[in-house]
């Protein structure tokens, strides 16, 4: 006989982090005899659920879109893997921004600093993770949407290989860059859900070369890169071979401003015409880059592609198929809620996506692991892998988080 595996629970979860969505709530029961059946997990709001709407982080766009007809296939895997989704999770307005504070559904709590925010788009979901409402939750990321807020939340998070778990039922945002990723708080759960959402053999294969990022690490604050230091140690150690490298020859800004125009062209391609015709009241940043986006010419975006084949060309190149690249996840620990605009778009956000850029550009792995603090609140490590090497960097995670 078939067993039932679905079913939907009553109502939104407990939830005093403004982490998950009530307009649209939807939870799920797993399969009970899979390999995840001991966990819990949240899913960000632009993963699509049969039968649901998905809300993108906007009311209107929960207005405008109807009920979705398939459930997105990294959500499908981990319900027969037997995790129990608990609901779905808040993200910034249509995904475009690093920030996490959503104008219309307000801003998830930071359990680790509940004065700063919690870092997005993936904002809900880390939020969930960190204040241990879930075991792990599933986000996305373009340009360092789960990334950003692990190292400001103090969890571990993933950014897979370009194309790994697929992106089928989930909205599109920049998808030269789009990936599904997730949040745990504990590294052996990190793994066993990569395990399932990777869907391959487990690669244990130690990497025999760490890389230090130095043009990376100098970007950063002295501070930021001091705190990083004994976390660096302990990667140099486990792997064994270390060597200082240059990423950018030409500067991580520059590459950042090729990643900027790549997937502000996209996102307009994707999002442009519902923005015309709907014209949905965007929060601050969010408004701006939207109306930067919808300016962008074909010159520049040429100009960019062009850019973005030698920039791959570089890291392709750099990063071998035994080396680990090891930056800072983001230039410095959560900002405060009140700090002014100009500040977090310069300061906060540019900066960090010249870290960020880097894997997004060449579509390679990237873990941020909380192995560092400043003050007492979080900040991440980031190691990068060359493509397909996720299972390898998740096992990296075990061994320096739990020491194997």
């Amino acid at each position: 006989m078939e067993r039932k595996t679905f079913q939907q629970a009553q109502g939104p979860p407990d939830d005093p982090l403004g982490a998950f969505c009530r307009e649209n709530h939807v939870s799920l029961e797993g399969d009970s005899s899979g390999p995840l059946a001991d966990l819990t997990f949240g899913v960000k709001d632009v993963f699509h659920i049969d039968g649901h709407r998905t809300g993108f982080g906007h009311p209107d766009w929960l207005r405008t879109h109807p009920p979705a007809q398939v459930t997105a296939t990294a959500v499908q895997r981990l319900l027969n893997a037997g995790a129990r989704m608990v609901g779905k999770t808040h993200t910034d307005e249509l995904a475009y921004s690093l920030s996490g504070q959503n104008m219309h559904y307000g801003t998830p709590i930071n359990p680790v600093a509940p004065d700063r925010i919690p870092g997005g788009s993936s904002c809900g979901s880390v939020s969930a993770v960190a204040g241990g409402l879930v075991d792990f939750a599933l986000g996305t990321d373009c340009g360092g949407s789960v990334r950003l807020p692990a190292s400001y939340c103090g969890v571990l998070g993933m950014r897979p290989t370009l194309g790994r778990v697929p992106l089928d039922g989930v909205i599109p945002f920049g998808p030269s860059f789009d990936v599904a990723g997730w949040f745990a708080r504990d590294a052996g759960v990190f793994q066993r859900v990569g395990g399932v959402l990777l869907g391959d053999e487990p690669d244990a294969r130690p990497p025999k070369r760490l890389l230090y990022a130095r043009d990376a690490f100098e970007l950063v604050d002295k501070r930021v890169s001091q705190a990083l230091d004994n976390a660096v140690r302990k990667a140099a150690a486990v792997i064994g071979a270390y060597e200082d490298v240059i990423v950018s020859p030409e500067g991580l800004s520059a590459w950042f401003e090729t990643f900027r125009v790549l997937q502000a062209a996209e996102v307009w391609g994707n999002h442009g015409e519902w923005i015309h015709a709907v014209r949905p009241r965007f929060g601050r940043g969010v408004r701006e880059r939207f109306a930067w986006a919808s300016q962008v010419e074909e010159k520049d975006v040429a100009d960019c592609k062009n850019n973005h084949r030698v920039i791959k060309e570089r890291i392709y190149g750099l990063i071998q198929d035994d080396d680990v690249l090891c930056l800072p996840s983001s230039p410095r620990v959560a900002p405060l809620k009140n700090t002014p605009d100009n500040d977090m778009e310069i300061r906060f956000r540019n900066q960090a996506m010249c870290l960020l850029c880097i894997a997004g550009l060449a579509g390679l792995p990237q873990i941020s692991l909380p192995l560092a603090n400043i003050d007492g609140l979080p900040l991440g490590l980031s190691l990068v892998g060359p493509p397909g090497a996720d299972s390898r960097l998740l096992a990296m995670s075990r061994t320096l988080m739990h020491g194997g």
